[in-house]
């Protein structure tokens, strides 16, 4: 039988491979080269705490209380299709999309938006905590273990994305590419948004 070590990384990064609000952003802010390492970071922690959380028995508890999952269901769809309709727009906007001419972002402003898009969306609560806390719990003593393989295989997807997207900042140069990104962005964010909605 595979070490639960294993199985926690395959199983995490099997789940967090999908694209999604969060990989989106995560992708657009490695090509852009901005505040890389503390969005990683954000993005690592959070799944940690969430996946402790789960391993920790609050699946068991949120699956108990369906309302609770309702509210976040319906705040995450509504945030989605609002950050779909931002990237809408500048791919609207060509001349809004290259970094020379846009100063680069707070981080404050990046860090609040990068939070919201893992925090807001029941996605990934479904997925780290209800689901990969029960799949933890199934190792019984062994279930930190997996816990261990879950957080590793964020953090591995994470830097990877985050920093592997530099190598496409030569691509990303003209505001064409960026007009296509956020294109992409905008139909995928509405997409799940409404998606999420009428589940």
């Amino acid at each position: 039988m595979s070490s639960p070590l294993v199985i926690g990384f395959l199983a995490t990064f099997a789940l967090i491979a999908a694209i999604g609000a969060q990989n989106a952003f995560v992708l657009r802010q490695g090509i852009r080269g901005e505040h890389v390492i503390p969005v990683i970071a954000l993005c690592t922690v959070s799944d940690l705490i969430l996946i402790a959380a789960g391993i920790a028995g609050f699946g068991a508890l949120i699956t108990a209380h369906p309302g609770a999952v309702n509210v976040a269901k319906f705040g995450g769809a509504l945030f989605l299709v609002g950050y779909g309709l931002l990237a809408a727009r500048r791919a609207a906007r060509p001349s809004a999309l290259t970094a020379s001419e846009k100063g680069p972002a707070r981080l404050v402003d990046v860090l609040l938006t990068c939070a919201a898009l893992t925090w807001l969306n029941p996605h990934v609560y479904l997925d780290t905590v209800v689901l990969l806390g029960a799949l933890a719990n199934e190792h019984r003593d062994e279930r930190w273990l997996f816990g261990v393989g879950a957080v590793t295989a964020s953090a591995v997807w994470f830097t990877g994305l985050g920093l592997g997207a530099r190598r496409l900042a030569g691509l990303f140069a003209t505001p064409l590419t960026w007009r296509i990104l956020d294109g992409l962005i905008a139909v995928t964010m509405i997409a799940l948004g409404l998606w999420m909605a009428v589940a």
